[in-house]
């Protein structure tokens, strides 16, 4: 029989990354560990924008954002999964798993634009050197980084929305660690498939749009380097960008594996093993990538 989720569904269960007592303890040291080289990177970085006049450019004005969303990103699984897993009940309200695939799913998305608007800066930046700062001016980088932010929290709401009414096979247990569109979307039953084909399609267009819109500009970035004279200049070009391309590597890739294949193909510990680097490794990395490889 099935159970309509938003009228009789009122809670999940999240079977979390492991069962076993042991290893639990030990996931829960990592995370913990992690978290907390999460929170005190990209703060850092944040604080460090803030105060530090010299970084008061559009390039380390978009990285702040980054951490930020970073900061969101994480905070909106990592605590809940640490609690799961020193936990015996580890049911999540219908409440709350709504608003953590909210929040998780709007800083997924606006990370994705905006790391294509970091992609157009350095283009900018390598291409245009003299029009720099009249293109990418104060006003255009707050609007560029504003648009990001309203794209991402509100075609969120339509994802969850489609999410959340589809009907579910009887039972609430989510094999994942946290409320997330395949996790969710694996307890439906009955004729989803046009729900499937929808947020597959919304995902090839979020993911691959900014994908296309990234590799273009390094194309034409590459295209302009091998055109320096000296080998320092294009050493620092690269540089430059270096950190950029490591993290859109990282990011798109766990998220493309995740996100764009039919659920058919799905396997529960591979999807939450993917889910693992793009939700709590990468925002772990990103600070480090940018504050170890980035030079102006």
């Amino acid at each position: 029989m099935l159970l309509k989720n938003e009228t009789i569904q009122r809670e999940f269960i999240l079977l979390g990354l492991s069962n076993n007592p042991k290893t639990q303890v030990a996931l829960f040291i990592l995370f913990t560990s992690v978290y907390t080289i999460i929170l005190i990177g990209n703060f850092l970085i944040i604080v460090l924008v803030l105060t530090d006049a010299n970084l008061h450019t559009p390039m380390y004005f978009f990285l702040s954002n980054l951490s930020f969303l970073d900061l969101c990103y994480s905070t909106s699984t990592i605590p809940r999964m640490l609690r799961d897993l020193l936990s015996a009940n580890k049911v999540i309200s219908y409440g709350e798993c709504v608003a953590q695939m909210y929040i998780s799913l709007s800083s997924g998305v606006s990370e994705c634009v905006l790391l294509a608007v970091m992609a157009y800066d350095r283009y900018v930046a390598i291409c245009y050197p003299l029009h720099y700062t009249t293109i990418m001016s104060k006003v255009v980088c707050i609007r560029l980084a504003v648009g990001t932010w309203i794209f991402g929290f509100l075609q969120s709401i339509f994802g969850v929305m489609v999410i959340f009414k589809v009907d579910l096979c009887g039972h609430n247990k989510i094999n994942h660690f946290l409320c997330e569109v395949p996790g969710v979307l694996s307890l439906g039953c009955g004729n989803i498939i046009f729900v499937e084909l929808l947020i597959y399609i919304i995902g090839i267009i979020i993911l691959l749009t900014p994908v296309t819109f990234i590799a273009t500009s390094y194309v034409n970035i590459i295209l302009n380097i091998s055109k320096i004279a000296s080998s320092s200049g294009r050493r620092k070009a690269f540089s430059t960008c270096g950190s950029h391309m490591m993290v859109v590597v990282i990011f798109y890739g766990t998220a493309m594996a995740s996100y764009m294949k039919p659920r058919s193909s799905s396997l529960p510990g591979t999807d939450k093993v993917i889910a693992v680097f793009y939700a709590i490794v990468t925002p772990m990395l990103n600070p480090i990538i940018y504050t170890l490889k980035n030079n102006d």
